[in-house]
C-alpha cells in the first residue's frame, strides 16, 4: 500500500508540476524562515538527523565565544542538540542559580558518572574521577595531607627557590641573548618542576637554560587534547578508535604509557628512599630537615605503613597524575594569559608595581630590599595582584567547563527538565562573560571590581565566580595555586617588562585546559625600579635608583667602546701648557702620546656621564 502510495504520488506530481513546485517552496521557506530566526538570535541551528553538529563543527575555532553567544541568547541555559539516536544531546548552562542548585542543594543527585570516568580513564580511580564514598575518603586523606604543618611550610620554600635560582636567572639570560621566548612554555615548566617537588619530592630540571625535551609534558598535553575529543564525538566513534589502537586513540595510548611510566618509576625510587630515611630514625624522632614533600607525609603516617602494597601504590598513583595536572597545567595556564592582560592593561600592571613598591619585604637590617622575597604574611597584603589574578579567572577560567550527569528526574532552577541520561556542561568561560552576571563592563579586564570601598579583597560566590569550581568539590589547591601564582608574579614583575611579539595571534587551544593554542611569545625586558630605603626615623622617604628599562643586551657597552675609541684618537683635546700633549696619536709621526691618551679617556667619561644623567633626569622627571 504505502509502494502504492509513493507511485501515485510521483505520477500526480509529474502531472501537475506546479504542486511539486509549491510543496518545495513551501519547505524551503519554513527551513529558511527558522534558520533566519536562529541566526538572528545567535541560536545554533537543528537539522534533521544530524541536530546542531554542523554549526558546532563550524564554530569550532572559537566555540568558547560562540557557546558564550548562544547562552547570552538563551538566557543563560540551552539544550543542545546532537545526532540521532547517538546519545548526545546536553544542555548547557552558565546560570549561577543552576550551577548552586547541583553542585551544592541537590549535589547528591548529579553525580560525575560513569561517563565522565570513561571518557577520563587515564586517571585511574583518583579524586577526578570518583563519586560517593570512595570520593570522599580520598578527599578526606588529600585535605589531610595539604593541611600538614610542614608540608605548607615546604609548600612556600619550594616555590620560591623555583622562582628565584630557576626562573628569574633564566628570563635574565634570555633578555641579555635578546631572544624571544614562549613565556607559555616557561610556566608549563615552571610549574612541572614545582608540582613535582610538591607532589613527590623529585626535581625533573625542565626550567633549564637549554630548555630540554620533556616526554611528560609533551604526553600530557596530547591527553588533553584526545580527552577534549572524547567529549565532542560520538561515543561509539573515540571509542572504536580505542579498540582498533589507531587515530587519536593511538596518540592517548602512547602518551598514557609515557605519564605512567614517569609516575611509577619516580614513586618507586622516592618510596626506597623515604623507606631508609623512615628506617634511619630512631623511635619518636621528629627529623624536620627531612624532605615534606606530600609522598613523604603520606609515608610516614604509620597507618599508611600498614596498608597492603598494591593498595597504597594504587592510591598513590592515580592520585599523583591527577595532582600532576591541577597542580602544572590550570596554574601555568592562568599565569600565561595574566602577564598577556597585563601586556594589553598597562594600568593595571602600573597599580600591581605601585603595590609591590609599597610592600616590598624588609631586610635582615630592616632595609626593604627588593630582592628579598615575600612571606605568607607579605603575600596576603598584595591586595592588587591578588585582584588582577581573580579577574583574569573570571575571564579565562583554565578549567573551562564542568560535566555533570542526572541520577533522577529534576527541574533546574531556570525552567529545564532533566533526567537520567541527560549530561550537563557548566561553561565557566561563558558565565565570566554574562552582562546579568558581571554588569556591562563584563567584557573588560577591570581588577577594580574585586576590591571593596574600603580597600579590601571582594568575595564573589563560588557558585558566580566559578574558577574553582564550588560546594564540596571545590578546588583544595585554591590557596595553595595563589600563593604559587603571587609568588612568581611579583618576582617577575619587579624584574622585568615582557613585550608581545608584535603580530603574534593569541587564541585559546582546543583542550581540556585553556591553554594558548600558539603559545606566548615575548621579549623579556629588564625593568625600571625604585628601591625604597627607611630614614633613621622611621619614616619612609624614597631613593630611586631607575634602572633602563630596554631589553637586556651585552652589546649595549659595544657605542661606549667605540665612542672611546674615537674620541681619543681624533679629539684635539684640551689646550695645556705643556707642549705635545694635545693629541693622543700624532698621525704625521704616528707616535703616541701616553699621558694624553688617559687625560681623553677621562674627559670621555666625564662628558659622557653628564649627558646620561642630564637625559635620565629629563626622561624621569618630563
Amino acid at each position: 500500500m504505502a509502494w502504492g502510495w509513493i507511485v501515485g504520488s510521483t505520477s500526480l506530481s509529474m502531472a501537475y508540476p506546479e504542486i511539486l513546485i509549491s510543496v518545495s517552496f513551501l519547505l524551503s521557506f519554513f527551513f529558511f524562515f527558522f534558520s533566519y530566526r536562529l541566526r538572528r538570535h545567535k541560536l545554533p541551528l537543528n537539522l534533521p538527523v544530524v541536530g546542531m553538529v554542523p554549526d558546532f563543527f563550524a564554530h569550532i575555532s572559537r566555540i568558547h565565544d560562540y557557546a558564550t553567544e548562544f547562552l547570552a541568547a538563551a538566557k543563560w541555559t540551552f539544550v543542545f542538540k546532537g545526532p540521532w539516536l547517538l546519545g548526545m544531546d546536553m544542555t548547557i548552562t552558565c546560570d549561577p542559580d543552576n550551577v548552586n542548585y547541583v553542585f551544592v542543594t541537590r549535589s547528591s543527585n548529579y553525580p560525575k558518572g560513569e561517563e565522565f570516568a570513561e571518557i577520563f580513564d587515564i586517571f585511574g580511580d583518583s579524586l577526578l574521577n570518583s563519586d560517593g564514598e570512595a570520593w570522599r575518603s580520598q578527599r578526606k586523606m588529600i585535605h589531610s595531607l595539604m593541611s600538614n604543618r610542614r608540608f605548607r611550610s615546604y609548600e612556600l620554600k619550594a616555590s620560591r627557590d623555583k622562582v628565584e635560582k630557576r626562573l628569574i636567572p633564566l628570563l635574565q639570560g634570555v633578555g641579555e641573548q635578546n631572544n624571544v621566548v614562549d613565556l607559555q612554555d616557561v610556566f608549563l615548566r615552571l610549574t612541572f618542576d614545582t608540582a613535582c617537588s610538591l607532589i613527590l619530592g623529585v626535581d625533573p630540571g625542565c626550567l633549564a637554560d637549554d630548555f630540554p625535551d620533556v616526554p611528560f609534558a609533551k604526553a600530557l598535553g596530547d591527553a588533553e587534547e584526545v580527552i577534549f575529543l572524547r567529549h565532542i564525538v560520538p561515543k561509539f566513534w573515540w571509542k572504536a578508535l580505542r579498540w582498533l589502537g589507531v587515530g587519536e586513540e593511538k596518540k592517548l595510548a602512547m602518551a598514557h604509557r609515557v605519564m605512567d611510566d614517569f609516575v611509577t618509576s619516580t614513586i618507586t625510587r622516592r618510596k626506597e628512599s623515604i623507606s631508609k630515611e623512615i628506617g634511619s630514625r630512631e623511635d619518636g624522632e621528629d627529623d624536620e630537615e627531612a624532605a615534606a614533600d606530600l609522598l613523604t607525609v603520606y609515608m610516614r603516617q604509620p597507618t599508611v605503613r600498614e596498608k597492603n602494597a598494591l593498595e597504597f601504590d594504587k592510591f598513590i598513583k592515580d592520585n599523583a597524575l591527577n595532582l600532576l595536572l591541577a597542580g602544572r597545567d590550570t596554574t601555568a595556564a592562568t599565569l600565561t594569559w595574566f602577564f598577556w592582560l597585563l601586556s594589553m592593561h598597562p594600568h593595571a600592571e602600573h597599580e600591581i608595581l605601585e603595590e609591590l613598591k609599597r610592600h616590598w619585604p624588609a631586610a635582615p637590617d630592616e632595609t626593604p630590599n627588593p630582592n628579598t622575597p615575600f612571606d605568607r604574611d607579605g603575600l596576603g597584603k598584595l591586595v592588587y595582584l591578588h585582584a588582577a589574578l581573580c579577574e583574569c579567572l573570571r575571564l579565562y577560567p583554565p578549567i573551562h567547563a564542568q560535566t555533570r550527569e542526572v541520577a533522577k528526574p529534576d527541574v533546574l532552577p531556570s525552567g529545564e527538565k532533566v533526567r537520567p541520561g541527560t549530561l550537563l556542561v557548566f561553561h565557566a568561560y561563558s558565565m565570566g562573560r554574562m552582562e546579568g552576571i558581571w554588569g556591562k563592563d563584563c567584557m573588560e579586564f577591570k581588577p577594580e571590581r574585586w576590591i571593596t570601598e574600603s580597600g579590601d579583597l571582594r568575595h564573589e560566590p563560588a557558585p558566580k565566580f566559578f574558577a574553582f569550581s564550588c560546594g564540596s568539590r571545590i578546588c583544595q589547591g585554591k590557596d595553595m595555586a595563589f600563593i604559587h601564582m603571587k609568588t612568581v608574579a611579583a618576582a617577575m614583575l619587579r624584574n622585568f617588562r615582557f613585550e608581545v611579539v608584535e603580530g603574534h595571534v593569541v587564541e585559546p587551544k582546543l583542550s581540556i585546559i585553556l591553554h594558548m593554542k600558539n603559545g606566548l611569545m615575548v621579549k623579556v625586558c629588564k625593568r625600571e625600579r625604585s628601591v625604597v630605603t627607611r630614614s633613621s626615623g622611621g619614616r619612609s622617604s624614597e631613593e630611586v635608583t631607575r634602572e633602563r628599562g630596554d631589553c637586556c643586551s651585552m652589546a649595549d657597552w659595544a657605542p661606549v667602546v667605540v665612542g672611546v675609541v674615537l674620541f681619543v684618537l681624533l679629539s684635539p683635546g684640551l689646550v695645556l701648557e705643556a707642549p705635545g700633549t694635545h693629541r693622543a696619536v700624532d698621525f704625521g709621526s704616528m707616535r703616541t702620546n701616553g699621558k694624553a691618551v688617559v687625560l681623553h679617556t677621562l674627559v670621555f667619561f666625564a662628558l659622557y656621564s653628564v649627558i646620561i644623567v642630564a637625559l635620565r633626569l629629563h626622561i624621569y622627571t618630563g
